[in-house]
């Protein structure tokens, strides 16, 4: 095993430094970006049905205080209508 001399130990320590220092604002990044919603209009969305396909069906609404308000969605921002589609319908199981 080669012995490092002290100034190459100063190098290579400084590239762990400064990547410990980076880390934490990429992770930041990457969980903010998770747990962003997509736009309504990127997943196409509708205030009416898709025949029987409609938020209130679907496992990511959020129903609102009562049947007919709306609600929100874990997965697409604004306010929802239980009535409405978009394509990222999920049906509840």
């Amino acid at each position: 095993m080669k012995k490092l001399t002290r100034r190459e130990w100063f190098r290579s320590s400084g590239k762990v430094v400064l990547a410990a220092a980076v880390a934490p604002a990429v992770l930041s990044n990457i969980a903010e970006a998770a747990t962003s919603k997509a736009s309504q209009a990127s997943v196409q969305y509708v205030t009416h049905p898709n025949g029987k396909e409609m938020c209130s069906n679907c496992k990511f609404f959020i129903p609102g205080a009562k049947p007919n308000e709306n609600g929100a969605c874990k997965v697409v921002s604004g306010k929802i209508s239980p009535h409405g589609y978009c394509a990222v319908y999920m049906p509840k199981k």
